[in-house]
Formats: C-alpha cells, sequence, structure tokens
C-alpha cells in the first residue's frame, strides 16, 4: 500500500490486516515508539479540525515521528495547484495526511508526490473514520461478518466509507435517508459488488419502517461541512430521521454511534448519546489506533 486515498481502494485483505494491526498497537504501544523515527508527516487541511488533528499529531507523536500542520485553506488553489503543493511537501516530509474537499484534490497530491498520501476526508470519503468504527464495532459487538449496522441520516462521506468497510468484512448494513440525501448510487454499485464476494448485504432505504432489527445504529451531522443546503429545508427533510431511545429499542440496538462533531436534540437525543449504550468515546479513542495502524503498514519496510 503506497496510498490510501479512499476507503474502497482497500481488499477486504486489507481491511482485517489493518483492523488486526490498529488492534496489535492499542495492546502493546510500546512496540511501536520507534516505528516513524526520523520521520515528518505533513498534516494538509483544508477543512477544520479536532479528532482527526489531534489524533493524528497525537498517534505521529507516539510513533516516534514529528507532524507539522499547515492550513491548506489559504494555500491549495488560493496560492499555488495541489500538484506544485504536493511536490514541494514530497520535498521535505515523508507522508501527506490531507484533509479536503473535493477527492480529485487527493488524487492531484499524489500523482505530484512520490511519498505516501493518507486521506483524513474528503467529501466523497473518511476511510480513517470508517476504520476507526470497524474497530470498535470488532471490540464491542463481536465478529463484523455476524453484525448489522444501520445508517440513518444524510449519505455523506462517512456513509460511503461505511458501505466500503462493510462490503470488505461482510458486515450487513442497511441506510436509510431521505430521498435526495441518498449516497453516490456509482460508490453504492462498488461496494454492493465487493459484497457479493464476502456475504454482506448493502441495502438502501428511505423510510425507517423499512428497517430490519440491527445491532447498532450510526447517525451523523445533518449539516456536511463545506454543502450549502438550506437550513430550515434540512431540518425539515430530516426531522423524522432522529435516533432516539424509541428507536434504539425498535430496532434492537445494542450500541449508538456517531463520529461527532454531534448535535444534541437534532440528529441524537442527549438521552441515547450520553448513555450505555454509546460508543462515541471508543470511536473517537480508536481513531488514533486506525491511523497509527495506516502509518505502520505505509512505512512497513521503508
Amino acid at each position: 500500500m503506497h496510498d490510501l486515498l479512499a476507503m474502497r481502494d482497500l481488499s477486504s485483505a486489507q481491511v482485517t490486516h489493518l483492523l488486526e494491526l490498529a488492534q496489535t498497537i492499542k495492546q502493546r504501544p510500546s512496540a511501536w515508539q520507534q516505528t516513524l523515527q526520523g520521520k515528518s508527516i505533513a498534516l494538509l487541511f483544508e477543512k477544520p479540525s479536532l479528532r482527526t488533528r489531534a489524533s493524528f499529531a497525537a498517534g505521529i507523536h507516539r510513533l516516534g515521528g514529528h507532524s507539522i500542520y499547515l492550513d491548506a485553506a489559504q494555500l491549495m488553489g488560493v496560492r499555488e495547484p495541489a500538484s506544485d503543493v504536493g511536490a514541494n511537501l514530497a520535498l521535505w516530509h515523508d507522508a501527506i495526511v490531507a484533509r479536503v474537499y473535493a477527492q480529485a484534490t487527493l488524487a492531484e497530491l499524489a500523482a505530484a508526490s512520490d511519498k505516501p498520501i493518507v486521506n483524513a476526508l474528503s467529501d466523497e470519503c473518511h476511510p480513517c473514520q470508517a476504520l476507526a468504527d470497524l474497530l470498535t464495532l470488532k471490540e464491542h459487538a463481536g465478529e463484523l461478518a455476524d453484525l448489522t449496522l444501520t445508517y440513518i441520516g444524510d449519505g455523506n462521506n462517512v456513509c460511503q466509507a461505511l458501505m466500503a468497510g462493510a462490503a470488505a468484512t461482510g458486515m450487513n448494513l442497511q441506510i436509510v435517508t431521505p430521498a435526495d440525501y441518498q449516497p453516490n448510487p456509482a460508490l453504492v454499485a462498488l461496494a454492493q459488488q465487493q459484497a457479493q464476494t464476502t456475504g454482506s448485504q448493502i441495502s438502501l432505504h428511505t423510510q425507517i419502517t423499512e428497517l430490519q432489527q440491527t445491532d447498532a445504529i450510526y447517525t451523523d451531522t445533518w449539516f456536511s461541512m463545506g454543502q450549502q443546503r438550506d437550513s430550515n429545508e434540512v431540518m425539515h427533510d430530516f426531522a423524522s430521521y432522529q435516533v432516539n431511545s424509541a428507536l434504539m429499542k425498535q430496532l434492537g440496538a445494542r450500541f449508538f454511534m456517531h463520529c461527532l462533531p454531534a448535535y444534541r436534540g437534532r440528529e441524537v437525543t442527549a438521552e441515547v448519546i450520553d448513555g450505555p449504550q454509546s460508543l462515541v468515546l471508543h470511536q473517537a479513542e480508536n481513531r488514533l489506533f486506525a491511523q497509527n495502524a495506516i502509518l505502520v503498514e505505509l512505512f512497513a519496510g521503508a
């Protein structure tokens, strides 16, 4: 693996390996303290971040490396094209972790750089989050191939990363969104194609009444960063898609998941996200270990 640009680029074997590696790093962190010794990682962010920025910086430090944060919002496409930014950063750094708007920006960085590029979020996909989510489910709910995850809300980058993750691991995924907020049809088709080889079932719905029983319910904010939507229209469209205690009970969900930031009283009630079924802090914790697994794998043998 030279880059990680999208979750769909990973094979089933690669996803399994990364999850096992993340578990090993979590169990024996001291064994990896020199993995990035002498390495410098550029954190190139077009979008603001709490969990991604802090967990990458802390994780790189734990692996013995050094990170530098660059505000790409004032750089790429403003002062310089992404290709020039990527080519220059590759001269001074050993990898680029990029949080961007367009997926095409990641491809442009990768084409210009001979150093690894990691997608720390794009409008299309959030592979680091999906790997952390799969790790969390594996730890708390059991073997992924035996599970059903239900995603409720906007068919955004997290939803699309989870589709690829479910397809790779054999986990069933049912997605329910308002009709105008479904995930990218081309990415749905790719995930369903891979799912045929792993036994995963990925289904799309527009009504919560269409859903089957589930092990966990996952939701995200209704307002994705950078998207220009009328707030009143969004609130109207999603009014019946809130995750609350009644819905958790109705679907038999043992766990609740959210990638954060969350808006209590909107997409989820405080009772659910702050309750005993919530895995949100475990997801946040596992961001570091999933991302460190990616970095260890990228530099394996280097």
